[in-house]
Parts: C-alpha cells; sequence; structure tokens
C-alpha cells in the first residue's frame, strides 16, 4: 500500500478545487485518469466501453458542479448514442437515445461520463465475474473478486481510472463491491435517486449511489443525483437535504447502535476485529454505543434473495423463455429459482419486508445509526467457490437494507493479515442521508484507510 499522490489521485472535492482555482485543468485530469485506464484496465477490466471527454471552456456556474471531472457510470445506465449492455449478451448491441435521469444530472452539473463500467451479468450477482466482457478483477489482489455488481465502478474509482463513480444496489451491489475494493459506496433510501434509464433487476429493490473516494465526494455526488423532478414512478419527491454542509460537525451525544448476535457475528476474524476498533472510534468522538442483537436481520436477507429473483425472473422472462443459453451459468440458475417461486413464498417475502420497515423504524427512533460490517468476508479468490453461493454470503448484512430501503454506506475500516480491504456499514433512518454521512464522515477524519490504494497505481 502506498500513499495518494498523482494527479489520478486527487479526491473529487480536491480536483473540483483545483479546476476552480485554476491550478488545474479538466482535460489534465482526464488524461491522468486515461492514462490509468491504459495502464490498468487491460489487466483489471474495469470498463466495457470507454468515451471521449466533452470538455468545455469556462468555469462551471453552480456550486455544485463536478467541473469536468471524469465520472465512470456503471452500464446499467442509459447513455444517448452510447451502447448499454448490462453486462449481457442481449443487450449488446443497445444504443439508447437519452440519458438515464442521473447521467442527466452528472452532465448538466458539468460532469465527464469516462465510460461505462464492468457488471455482473444485468446485476444479478455480486462477483462481477461476467462471462460475455471478462472478469472484472480486484485491484488489491487480481485472483481476487471485484464484488458487484458495480465492480467496474469500484475498481475504476479504487485504481485512479474515475475520480468518482455511479453504481446500482439491489442486495448490496455498491456497498460489496466498496467493501471489498477499498472505497466508500452509498446506497440512498429508496426513491431519494431517479431509476429511470437504468435496466431494472427489481424494481421493488433496486437503488442508484455513488462510489467514490471519500465520504465528502460522495456527499457532493449524491448532492448532485438526488431529488428533483422525475418520470420514475419509484421516485419519491422527499424534501431536498444538503449533503455537504454539516458533514464534519461530528456525532458526539450520538447513540450508536452495534449490531451483535450469531447472525452478525459469524464474520471472518480479522472483520470482527476491525469493527471493533471502529466503535472505539465512535467512542472517541463522543458516541455512545449500544450493542443489541440483529440476528432477525437474517428472515430480511433472505426475503430480499427471494424477491431479487422473482423480479429479476419476471423482468427477463421472455429472454429466458427464448435464448436461456445467452445467459451465464450461474446467472441463469438464479432467474430459473425466481421463475418457479411460489405466489406464497414471494408473498411471504413481501409480508416480511412490510414487518422489517416497521421494525427497524421504531428501533432507529432510538438511535441516529446502525454500525455493522458491510460484509462478513474480505474477496474471495475468483477460481473457488460457486457465484451462487457468493451471493448470499456476501449480501448477508446489505441485503435487510435493501429490502427495508434505509440509506446505507459501506466506508473502509482496515485491511485483514492478507492486505485486503475491510468495509464498515452505517445505516441510517429513511432520508436521513446527511445524518449517516456526518456519521461516516467523523469515522473517516479519524483514520487513515481513506488515503490508501492499491499498489500499481
Amino acid at each position: 500500500m502506498v500513499l495518494m499522490h498523482a494527479t489520478h489521485w486527487y479526491t473529487l472535492n480536491e480536483a473540483r478545487e483545483r479546476i476552480r482555482a485554476g491550478t488545474l485543468s479538466a482535460a489534465e485530469l482526464w488524461e491522468a485518469c486515461a492514462y490509468q485506464i491504459d495502464l490498468l484496465n487491460p489487466q483489471l477490466n474495469a470498463f466495457i466501453t470507454l468515451m471521449q471527454p466533452e470538455l468545455a471552456s469556462g468555469a462551471p456556474a453552480s456550486p455544485a458542479a463536478l467541473a469536468g471531472i471524469p465520472i465512470a457510470v456503471k452500464d446499467l445506465f442509459e447513455t444517448a448514442g452510447v451502447r448499454t449492455t448490462a453486462g449481457s449478451l442481449f443487450f449488446k448491441d443497445y444504443v439508447p437515445d437519452r440519458d438515464a435521469a442521473v447521467v442527466e444530472k452528472v452532465r448538466a452539473a458539468g460532469g465527464q461520463i469516462i465510460g461505462k463500467t464492468n457488471t455482473h451479468e444485468i446485476a444479478l450477482g455480486v462477483t462481477t465475474v461476467n462471462p460475455h466482457f471478462g472478469t472484472c478483477r480486484n485491484p488489491w489482489d487480481r485472483r481476487r473478486v471485484a464484488g458487484g455488481s458495480s465492480g467496474g465502478s469500484a475498481v475504476a474509482v479504487a485504481t485512479g481510472m474515475a475520480v468518482a463513480a455511479l453504481g446500482t444496489d439491489t442486495g448490496g451491489s455498491i456497498r460489496i463491491p466498496a467493501s471489498l475494493c477499498g472505497v466508500v459506496g452509498l446506497k440512498p433510501t429508496f426513491g431519494r435517486v431517479s431509476l429511470r434509464g437504468v435496466i431494472p433487476l427489481s424494481k421493488n429493490l433496486d437503488h442508484a449511489g455513488p462510489l467514490a473516494r471519500t465520504v465528502s465526494d460522495a456527499a457532493l455526488l449524491l448532492q448532485v443525483i438526488a431529488d428533483g423532478g422525475s418520470e420514475d414512478p419509484r421516485h419519491e419527491h422527499a424534501p431536498a437535504d444538503d449533503y455537504v454542509r454539516h458533514i464534519d460537525d461530528g456525532v458526539r451525544g450520538w447513540r450508536v447502535l452495534c449490531a451483535s448476535g450469531a447472525y452478525v457475528e459469524k464474520c471472518e476474524p480479522d472483520v470482527i476485529e476491525a469493527v471493533a476498533q471502529s466503535t472505539k472510534v465512535f467512542e472517541k468522538n463522543g458516541a455512545k454505543i449500544t450493542r443489541v442483537d440483529l440476528s432477525y436481520l437474517r428472515d430480511a436477507a433472505l426475503a430480499n434473495g427471494i424477491m431479487t429473483q422473482a423480479d429479476a425472473a419476471a423482468y427477463h422472462r421472455e429472454r429466458l423463455a427464448e435464448h436461456p443459453e445467452w445467459f451465464g451459468d450461474d446467472v441463469r440458475r438464479r432467474l430459473e429459482t425466481g421463475r418457479d417461486t411460489s405466489t406464497v413464498d414471494y408473498q411471504a417475502a413481501a409480508q416480511t419486508q412490510i414487518d422489517m420497515r416497521r421494525r427497524l423504524s421504531l428501533l432507529l427512533q432510538d438511535f441516529d445509526v446502525i454500525l455493522l460490517p458491510s460484509t462478513a468476508m474480505t474477496a474471495p479468490p475468483i477460481n473457488e467457490g460457486d457465484a451462487v453461493e457468493h451471493a448470499r454470503r456476501l449480501t448477508r448484512f446489505t441485503a435487510p437494507f435493501n429490502l427495508v430501503g434505509l440509506p446505507a454506506i459501506s466506508i473502509p475500516c482496515g485491511f485483514n493479515r492478507q492486505g485486503l480491504p475491510i468495509g464498515l456499514q452505517l445505516v441510517a433512518e429513511a432520508w436521513k442521508e446527511a445524518q449517516l454521512l456526518r456519521a461516516a464522515r467523523s469515522y473517516e477524519r479519524e483514520t487513515e484507510w481513506a488515503s490508501r490504494h492499491p499498489d500499481g497505481g
């Protein structure tokens, strides 16, 4: 591990300030990221399609503007005139005529789309081992998975191939690769960010959000893509918030729930230790830690898995019926399982969703944030294990919060004995992203993890 130094390692906020001050040009930053792509993408396979800059002259007009900064976009977001594959043979030649809503917002804020990132096929998986567009590899150990399904976005950010990125999250697909690649990944409240123009996996569970190097960067990108009018019926017109202004105000006097119990504690020992150390940071920052058994999250994770597969099978039913051989083995198996899910089982999962929303909402009346691991394990080897089993293991702690739609963030909190990143997950009440980011920032400010990146970058 080495400390950040070169132009491509500027954070989103640093790059924005330097471009505004005239000490860095957007073209120079693009060239630095493009150099990283040329150097590393042949081995890591973070991108499916690369794009050309459309750099405009003059200073950005909006305080939230992205100032020509290169942003990577998961290849599930539609991009006008540029193919959007969803990592699938079915969409390999699909060229939309309009940008997804969040891509429109990024462009309107001056951001430049540097490329479309690799994803687990149709986003139904958490390894980004893609049989059609190649395996996306973990930059900390190229023999290991990057996580998924937003694996390419996490790798692009972790290696300086992009300053920040967009991903989607149905059972953990932003937070899992963020955890395994050592970056920040934020899943906002369900409905906070429009999904218009995003190829769906589950219309009941999908979320879109940022991946970035720091919590402040994630806050800035969320400020750009959240809220506003939308053609997406799932988009909630919740009151706009300022995710940046109070981010450094700390957590003194806050009540932090540290999840415990047999289900939560079934983790690799290094993960348990890293999360335990994180509670000490919150205590140092003035928060009160209370341990609560949250083993019932198991039921929420199981319900999320049932709904994800059934919803995906419904969306892809014609493709599955006509060309099942076009799907990779693991994705086809999960779609077939979803297709065969009974109405009784789906309704039971939907009832669990209602019950869990109520239960966690009541819980969060007594606590400001919940603290638990992002993933129970660090990145597994590419050639070991089954992708379907990896999905069950890696979504243990992320999927429950897709089911209930609560905002959740994964931030780096250390490394295991093999030098692989470990992620800490924080969860807040619905629509409290500003509060969630403030808690995450209070931890990040007291640690060094955000200043590290993999060797070779």
